[in-house]
C-alpha cells in the first residue's frame, strides 16, 4: 500500500463542517476507513465581543475547503465526487486524455504545505482563542456593567493583551480615565 497524501476538496460555502460529517459517514459506511487518515476543516479560535458579551468562535481558515489525508482509490474518489452532498470535487486536478475523453486526476498538495496547515492548526490548539478587538481610539462607547453603568465615554487606550480598554468619562464635570474589560463596554 502507498502512503497517505493530503488532498483539498471543494465544498459549498458555509457547508464545510456538514460536508466533513457526510464524508466521514460515507467513508465509514463504505468500509474505507483504513484508506483515510483524517478529514479536517482548518479553523482558528477567536474571541469576539458583541453587545458587551465575549464569545469564542471558530473562524474558518479556508472557507469553502476541506482537507483529507487518504490513499486515494477509484472507489474513494467516486464517493468524494458523487456521494457527498455539498462537495464538488478536488481543488487541484490535472486533465489527462484517454482517446478523445478528458479524465480529471486529483493531485495531492505538497508535504510542506500540508505541514504548514497542520502546524497552524496545532498552534491554534495550544494558543487558545485570540481576542478580536472591535474598538478604536477616539470612538464613543457606553459602559454596560459595573459602578459606572449607563455612562458614555471615549476610548483613550486599548490594552489587547489584558482584554481591557481605557475610557475617558466626564464625572461631575471632570474627565476621569477608567480601565474596563471589553465586556463592560459597547459601541454607541
Amino acid at each position: 500500500m502507498s502512503e497517505m497524501k493530503w488532498y483539498v476538496l471543494r465544498t459549498a460555502g458555509g457547508k464545510e463542517k456538514k460536508a466533513k460529517e457526510y464524508l466521514e459517514k460515507e467513508i465509514e459506511r463504505s468500509g474505507l476507513s483504513e484508506q483515510v487518515g483524517q478529514v479536517l476543516v482548518p479553523v482558528k479560535k477567536e474571541i469576539v465581543t458583541k453587545n458587551g458579551k465575549r464569545k469564542a468562535v471558530d473562524k474558518l481558515l479556508f472557507p469553502g475547503y476541506v482537507l483529507i489525508q487518504a490513499q486515494l482509490t477509484p472507489q474513494l474518489e467516486n464517493i468524494i465526487r458523487n456521494n457527498v452532498p455539498g462537495m464538488s470535487g478536488f481543488l487541484t486536478e490535472k486533465r489527462t486524455t484517454t482517446g478523445s475523453q478528458f479524465e480529471r486526476v486529483p493531485v495531492p498538495i505538497r508535504e510542506e504545505e500540508a505541514n504548514r496547515i497542520l502546524g497552524n492548526q496545532d498552534e491554534n490548539i495550544d494558543a487558545g482563542a485570540e481576542t478580536l478587538v472591535n474598538y478604536e481610539i477616539g470612538e464613543s462607547v457606553k459602559i454596560t456593567d459595573g459602578p459606572f453603568s449607563g455612562f458614555s465615554g471615549t476610548v483613550d487606550e486599548i490594552l489587547e493583551d489584558r482584554s481591557k480598554v481605557k475610557v475617558i468619562v466626564v464625572i461631575f464635570g471632570r474627565k476621569t480615565q477608567l480601565e474596563l474589560s471589553f465586556t463592560q463596554v459597547t459601541k454607541e
